[in-house]
């Protein structure tokens, strides 16, 4: 078991580069500037996955240290592993973390919702604790390269149209 001192807080965090649009209410991720909306950011960019809290869609946290109900702290990919593999085993778990507006949380496992939608959150920096904007889609073709945990919870168009027609 790791002892508290050697433990530091570490969400996971996946750096990418692009370009995060605000387009009639949503931030859009792209490899380049889009012909519409305004760019909020652009560059090197850092992705966080937040877990929705179970009927509370609007609310999720961003994970950096899980306490586990039989004592052992975790952290990083270790406590990311743990979460989507063994959470529903132990629900008196403690995941503690950063809310959307950037608060410190503690929640029991049993109070979120690994079924919802994770939210994708994007930060201007490692060191940022509130999220820059919770990004709706990415707009990009089957060139760029994007992490795989991106791939998989974000909704990807090959267009702003494509985005469009499917709003």
């Amino acid at each position: 078991m790791k002892r508290k001192s050697e433990l530091q807080y570490q969400p996971i965090a996946e750096r990418v580069a692009g370009v995060v649009t605000e387009l009639d209410g949503h931030a859009l991720l792209s490899p380049a500037v889009l012909p519409e909306g305004g760019a909020i950011a652009r560059g090197e960019l850092i992705i966080r996955y937040g877990i929705t809290f179970l009927g509370k869609p609007h609310l999720s946290i961003v994970p950096h240290l899980v306490v586990a109900d039989y004592g052992e702290l975790l952290n990083g990919e270790e406590a990311w592993d743990f979460l989507m593999t063994s959470a529903h085993l132990y629900p008196r778990a403690d995941v503690c973390g950063l809310l959307n507006d950037g608060s410190d949380e503690m929640v029991a496992l049993k109070q979120l919702d690994f079924d919802y939608p994770f939210d994708v959150f994007v930060y201007r920096d490692i060191q940022d604790d509130r999220p820059l904007a919770a990004l709706s889609a990415l707009i990009a073709d089957a060139s760029p390269a994007y992490p795989e945990g991106l791939l998989q919870r974000l909704p990807r168009f090959v267009s702003l149209n494509a985005w469009r027609q499917n709003e």
